[in-house]
């Protein structure tokens, strides 16, 4: 078993203290003012999880900037707007992802490259020569190790702008007001009621999802900043993960329903082969989870699976541990003390338990936000102060939520948000195309899985795979749905608008959930 040491970061075959750590984000936070990046400034961080994130995250913080976490599966045009919209000041990027991040730089924005590190090359295939920064670049090293480091100013919370997309299908960057003491402390309490993470409970931690994801990045960075044992998982891989769980003796956990379906998926020889009894505090949120799927999971591991529900904008409304979710199969959880959870009809009333309509939620002292350059959205998503993430379901007689539809076209895969109205933005573009309709079907590992039925122009009908193939040069792979139907004639109301509804439903039929 390998020597756990609290304050401690590793990743493949390197390691790092959080006090190193935290004195080279200081050195490069210095760097950066000399570049005239300040309070309320973006640095943009187009990472994978690799000790970079971290440090540059820590130094957006020390300067009272903003870190804009970027998706680096994106494609050059879906990064240069978030980099556009955010006005960032500077640029932190894996060496590998160059080839889509340097063209969408701005002109006179500094370009930092880190070298991709083994790991994360063997993890994704990436070739060695990719790995290193062109001779010709700024590099992040340099940042670091030129400058003495900026003294800490009085803590408040560790804030990322998380873009976060809405169905018109721009991104928008979720902005956190009022971080200051106050804040933090609010914070803390929420993360030690929900993450189990306090600085009398230090974690031993595998960061198991993108860093550059909203829910992981509130967890890893603050695991770290807490003074615990954070090991980075290049990618998630089911066995892999339950070998770290024993190597470390891992106590902490941040993790999504797929993950779950996939470690379930293992051979009963490959499960029973691992020492899982270190753990005490698993949580998952970001997609609903199957009842059979979480009841497996506290089977296997025990009394240790909690479950959040909320948003980028919202923070963690509700919340439910093992116990909760056997006595209340399918539940997302009871509102966290400050919490209101309320659920409301198409004419704004209050509707009473077991009815369903809209959910709308806020958690009292959490930050409040606007969209970056957005201000008045956040109008568009509240009411009474509260705020919808588009999701349908009901409060039951004892307030637990739960979720039965959603109300917005929006699709999470994995765990990971996906607005069809980009993706149909981009179909029609496609010359052969005269309308599409892109929507979420079910999908055992993923949850969901996107579908587009598209509406061919006689003249020049393309081919499902032309169309996946266009669509793959400007978006993310990811984004590029994993089933394609041409379809004569889309279903359309009186007003032309299509009827989405009669397209998704037949999919969902036997599926035993709607979302």
């Amino acid at each position: 078993m390998a020597e756990i040491v609290l304050g401690h970061a590793i990743s493949g075959d390197r390691e790092i203290s959080r006090d190193a750590l935290i004195e080279r984000a200081g050195s490069a936070a210095t760097g950066l003012s000399e570049l005239d990046v300040g309070a309320g400034d973006a640095v943009a961080v187009v990472l994978r999880n690799d000790f970079a994130f971290f440090e540059a995250s820590f130094a957006a913080q020390r300067l009272g900037a903003y870190s804009v976490p970027v998706n680096w599966h994106g494609k050059s045009q879906e990064i240069a707007y978030v980099l556009r919209d955010c006005s960032a000041k500077a640029v932190v990027a894996h060496a590998d992802l160059l080839s889509e991040v340097a063209p969408a730089v701005p002109p006179g924005v500094p370009l930092f490259v880190v070298p991709t590190p083994p790991e994360i090359a063997a993890a994704y295939g990436i070739a060695d020569e990719l790995c290193r920064p062109p001779p010709d670049v700024l590099q992040w090293e340099d940042l670091v190790s030129c400058f003495p480091p900026l003294p800490e100013a009085e803590a408040g919370v560790i804030s990322s702008m998380i873009y976060t997309s809405g169905t018109t299908g721009n991104p928008k960057g979720v902005r956190r007001l009022n971080l200051g003491p106050e804040a933090a402390r609010l914070f803390a309490e929420g993360v030690r009621d929900t993450f189990g993470i306090a600085p009398d409970r230090v974690a031993r931690t595998v960061i198991t999802g993108p860093l550059y994801h909203s829910a992981p990045n509130a967890y890893g960075l603050y695991a770290l900043r807490m003074g615990g044992f954070v090991v980075l998982q290049p990618r998630f891989d089911a066995e892999k993960l339950l070998r770290l769980i024993e190597q470390h003796r891992i106590t902490h956990l941040h993790m999504v329903p797929t993950m779950f379906v996939r470690l379930l998926r293992l051979p009963d020889e490959v499960k029973q082969n691992y020492d899982l009894s270190s753990l005490e505090w698993v949580v998952h949120g970001a997609a609903p989870c199957p009842i059979e799927v979480k009841r497996a999971m506290i089977e296997w591991w025990g009394p240790v699976i909690y479950e959040y529900y909320g948003a980028t904008e919202t923070g963690i409304a509700t919340f439910h541990n093992s116990d909760e979710a056997l006595r209340k199969p399918g539940t997302v959880g009871r509102a966290l003390p400050g919490g209101t959870v309320r659920v409301y009809d198409t004419d704004g009333r209050i509707l009473p338990a077991s009815e369903v309509g809209e959910i709308y939620l806020w958690q009292q002292g959490f930050p409040d936000f606007t969209y970056h350059g957005q201000d008045d959205k956040r109008r568009e998503v509240g009411r009474d102060g509260l705020v919808t993430l588009g999701d349908v379901g009901y409060l039951d007689e004892d307030g637990y939520l739960f979720i039965c539809d959603r109300a917005r076209d929006m699709v999470i895969s994995g765990g990971v948000n996906i607005y069809p109205a980009e993706i149909e933005m981009a179909l029609l573009a496609m010359p052969g195309i005269r309308d599409c309709a892109v929507f979420g079907i079910p999908d055992e590992e993923f949850g969901e899985t996107l579908c587009a039925h598209i509406e061919p122009d006689a003249a020049a009908p393309p081919a499902a795979a032309e169309v996946a193939a266009f669509l793959r040069e400007r978006l993310a792979d990811y984004k590029v749905p994993r089933v394609i139907e041409l379809a004569t004639a889309l279903p359309r109301e009186d007003s032309g608008k299509i009827i989405k509804r009669k397209l998704r439903e037949p999919y969902w039929v036997g599926a035993g959930r709607k979302i």
